[in-house]
């Protein structure tokens, strides 16, 4: 199976199972209404050694933020603010006490400036390979709680920054150049936080979530669990300094937030978030009525057929 046909393989085997309160999983977080008007956001990711990242080419530092940066980034895309996380690594036995302490470095500063707690987690080894789960729960306002699935025909599709440094970066690292602008930015992902919580604010915000797999799955997922399509503008993709089109659509991590708007109110909405964080926001289509998830690519207004797809575990 697919990571996707896996996960709605879950889907199916774990739907009589009482959900507690909890709203149905699927999104970038789980919802559990705690009463007052406020929810507290569920996320978990795992990193793996060989898959993830490599250890020759990530320092332990560097994969520190990442693990916690990756979750963090789930929880603003549902407009929340993280409050605890729980840390769980296998470590095998040639891992020196310096990398570790590094590694939990890493975590530890990014848990300071992100004002997040701790609160537990678990330690084992492994035969050969890195693995490192990470668990955050989140609060957030019920008003402020952004979904996959709210977003409506007319919208304007909206990215928070450019695309495709990540996978360049990748690229970069690959073939043994380790310390490039894009290198760096692969290997500590910076998530916005603030950015989700502001966007999560604003009423004329309607769908969001985090570029965690490319924009090609990441806004599919949105189409999909919004019942809509999507048109998109080619030209009007904002390439990373070094990246590339294909490499901004499909090279997936870049956390940056996805969201869809109302047009009428999006160049005050622009004019508001440049203010605020001093970047401007990226308007690259709009969302179409249409039953079956259908995203139409368009360079300067002329169909490119094309099935342009994220990254996808197992597939």
């Amino acid at each position: 199976m697919t990571e996707f046909e896996l996960i709605a393989r879950i889907g199916q085997l774990f739907a009589g199972v009482p959900r507690n309160d909890f709203e149905e999983p699927g999104d970038d977080c789980t919802v559990l209404g705690i009463g007052g008007s406020e929810s507290l956001l569920f996320t978990a990711d795992l990193l793996t050694e060989g898959i993830h990242f490599l250890r020759n080419t990530t320092p332990p530092y560097e994969l520190g933020r990442k693990a916690l940066a990756v979750n963090l980034s789930d929880v603003a895309a549902m407009g929340g603010r993280s409050v605890a996380t729980l840390l769980s690594v296998a470590l095998p036995p040639d891992v020196s006490d310096e990398w570790t302490e590094a590694f939990l470095r890493g975590y530890r500063d990014l848990s300071a400036e992100e004002g997040v707690m701790l609160a537990g987690g678990d330690t084992t080894s492994s035969r050969h390979d890195i693995t490192v789960n990470v668990t955050v729960v989140g609060r957030a306002a019920d008003h402020c709680i952004k979904r996959r699935s709210d977003a409506r025909a007319g919208d304007a599709i909206v990215v928070a920054g450019p695309l495709g440094a990540s996978g360049a970066g990748l690229c970069d690292l690959l073939a043994g150049n380790l310390d490039t602008p894009n290198a760096r930015i692969h290997n500590a992902p910076a998530a916005q936080t603030a950015e989700g919580l502001w966007l999560g604010e604003r009423t004329e915000v309607h769908a969001m979530t985090d570029l965690s797999d490319g924009l090609a799955s990441d806004l599919r997922h949105i189409a999909e669990q919004s019942h809509v399509g999507a048109t998109v503008d080619l030209e009007r993709i904002p390439i990373a300094p070094g990246s590339d089109l294909v490499t901004a659509l499909t090279g997936g991590e870049d956390y940056k937030l996805l969201f869809t708007a109302a047009p009428e109110a999006l160049p005050a909405l622009c004019r508001a978030f440049e203010s605020r964080f001093g970047r401007p926001l990226y308007p690259i289509g709009t969302v179409t009525e249409a039953e079956d998830d259908t995203i139409v690519w368009l360079d300067r207004g002329r169909r490119v057929e094309t099935d342009w797809r994220g990254y996808e575990h197992n597939a």
